[in-house]
């Protein structure tokens, strides 16, 4: 079922960028989680266009309804649907491309599997979409607080401005203090100026949302198939133009010898077992060992800018194209939600399938 993530905590996303709505169905939340509508809007808040003077100029106010599954603010253990009404779609923006194959965008692929497309914003392919996750990722947030677990992406690079600190010298706390979500004040107003001057030249640019997950218990994820790195992966993976997805020491693991990657065990006074080090990413063997799970996803330029381009139409011939509407120069700032609800869900199913794991280990 290619629109829906997730084997017990689960959810089904609906909805195109110019429909009627976009929304969500979540199947497996167990009763009695505490929610409010106002804490599914927080974090909508935190996605939606408009939001600043670095992102689309889109206005809408993503207002959430829960339609079902939570009474007198906890859920009932029952399917909660919520919607979001779409309302400033403006699709006469996009009636030039209604035969035109962009490039980098999903017109040419989606024509070829379903034999036509949605073209007002990209349909279904338009990161529209990722409100919905986000309003689930929000109920899936305030379930894993329960176990301690907390998740804080940020924005750690725009094009090449980069921060330079590890995470564990960040404050945290302060990635919603500018508009661009970089809890380092210094590379955030460098940041914010790259990208715009890269609006200003009618350009976009990408980069990098790195992200951490401090409380995971040990023993979150399934061999083989279904290691706990590899569901992360596949649910950054899965979010509108990122093209990449790294954990723990990475790509730059590779120039490290292995008596030096390694991550040596010790006990500390209390008897908890942690490791020296942590290039494993708090994940070893598939499995969470308790230490802070961190990744880096990164994300492409938005591939619409306002320049002319050649590329052809769905009747194969050579045509102009140039971006018309309202689009952001860089997604990232709005990405960040995005990745803090995504990692929610993984982290939300593997919390339910561990404890399924254990219903015959535990004593009666």
């Amino acid at each position: 079922m290619s629109n829906s993530y997730g084997k017990l905590f689960r959810i089904t996303t609906f909805g195109e960028s110019h429909g009627a709505a976009v929304g969500v169905i979540v199947d497996g939340c167990p009763a009695g989680v505490e929610i409010t509508t106002e804490e599914i809007q927080l974090a909508l808040d935190r996605r939606r266009p408009g939001q600043s003077k670095i992102t689309t100029p889109r206005k809408e106010e993503d207002k959430v309804t829960i339609l079902s599954g939570v009474f007198e603010g906890r859920t009932l253990g029952t399917p909660i649907a919520m919607v979001v009404n779409n309302k400033d779609q403006a699709s006469k923006d996009y009636s030039h491309i209604e035969h035109a194959f962009r490039p980098s965008h999903a017109d040419y692929t989606y024509t070829a599997k379903y034999g036509l497309r949605d073209y007002r914003g990209g349909g279904r392919s338009s990161a529209r979409e990722t409100v919905a996750r986000v309003a689930a990722g929000a109920l899936a947030t305030k379930m894993l607080q329960k176990f301690g677990i907390s998740i804080n992406a940020y924005v750690s690079q725009v094009g090449k401005i980069k921060v330079q600190k590890p995470y564990t010298e960040l404050d945290l706390s302060q990635i919603d203090s500018n508009i661009v979500r970089c809890p380092d004040g210094a590379t955030a107003a460098r940041m914010i100026g790259l990208i715009e001057e890269v609006r200003d030249n009618l350009d976009t640019i990408g980069g990098v949302v790195s992200c951490v997950i401090k409380g995971t218990p040990v023993g979150l994820g399934e061999p083989v198939f279904d290691k706990l790195h590899a569901e992360l992966g596949k649910a950054m993976l899965s979010i509108n133009a990122v093209k990449g997805f790294e954990y723990g020491s990475g790509f730059e693991g590779i120039k490290m010898r292995g008596s030096e990657h390694n991550d040596q065990f010790y006990t500390d006074e209390a008897g908890n077992i942690h490791t020296r080090t942590n290039n494993s990413g708090g994940v070893q063997g598939g499995i969470s060992n308790g230490q802070d799970i961190y990744f880096n996803v990164a994300f492409k330029p938005v591939a619409t800018i306002l320049q002319t381009q050649q590329t052809i139409n769905d009747a194969g011939e050579d045509i102009e194209l140039k971006g018309k509407g309202r689009h952001d120069p860089c997604v990232l700032p709005r990405a960040v939600p995005i990745v803090d609800a995504m990692a929610a869900l993984v982290l939300a199913d593997f919390i339910m399938r561990q404890q399924a794991n254990k219903v015959y280990s535990e004593p009666a």
